[in-house]
């Protein structure tokens, strides 16, 4: 379990919806009890007989002070389009020290066709995979939840019947480069969600400037 030595403010932000799955625009993270914000949300997929069917809605939640650090970083006067293209500025993310939240929401239809072909029973429609970093980037927590019957697989499974997020993990893995690694491959420079990649980018450009503004009104 890690904490944060001082709690920074929410940012305002609103829900975001992917195909049909709809993301809060906080959580409570599982690891430290911290409120973390939607930074952004995108989806992986893959084609299928012509047809791009997504797989995967993402969804990336940061420690509030994530804002501050990235505006400070340089990357305030940034418009979305260059954030989103700058490998830099995904490494600053990837690498911050603050808290990192991702959650991984497994589509029906493309999960079934994976079933299909390689008659793997252990990971259904509707499973989602969880994973909490912390600020230091040095441990990884896993936790992989089912909405329909209880399955041994490689991870420890927490038993839900709804979209809550489990006050406490299963998996411990203390490895910092595998931490990074993570978050990397859906937002970094060859991730597997550039919609995720850019919805980051978009959200973060508007609260750095909203940042900038607050900051300016309290100077005058």
């Amino acid at each position: 379990m890690f904490s944060s030595s001082s709690r920074s403010p929410l940012p305002s932000v609103t829900n975001l919806q992917v195909d049909s799955v709809t993301f809060p625009p906080s959580v409570i993270s599982p690891a430290s009890s911290n409120p973390l914000f939607l930074a952004g949300t995108g989806v992986q997929g893959l084609n299928i007989q012509g047809e791009f069917v997504i797989s995967t809605v993402i969804g990336v939640y940061l420690y509030p002070n994530a804002v501050r650090r990235l505006t400070f970083g340089g990357w305030r006067c940034k418009m979305t389009e260059e954030l989103t293209e700058s490998v830099s500025f995904f490494r600053e993310i990837v690498t911050g020290s603050f808290e990192k939240f991702i959650k991984d929401y497994s589509r029906g239809q493309a999960v079934e066709r994976f079933l299909e072909i390689f008659k793997n029973k252990n990971f259904p429609p509707g499973a989602s995979i969880l994973f909490a970093l912390s600020p230091e980037g040095s441990l990884l927590r896993i936790i992989h939840f089912e909405y329909s019957k209880f399955q041994r697989g490689r991870w420890n499974v927490v038993f839900l019947k709804d979209d809550s997020i489990p006050k406490t993990s299963k998996t411990v893995i203390k490895n910092k480069l595998l931490a990074e690694a993570v978050l990397e491959s859906i937002i970094g420079k060859n991730g597997v969600s550039p919609g995720a990649r850019f919805s980051v980018a978009e959200r973060l450009s508007q609260l750095m400037k909203n940042n900038k503004v607050e900051e300016d009104a309290t100077k005058t």
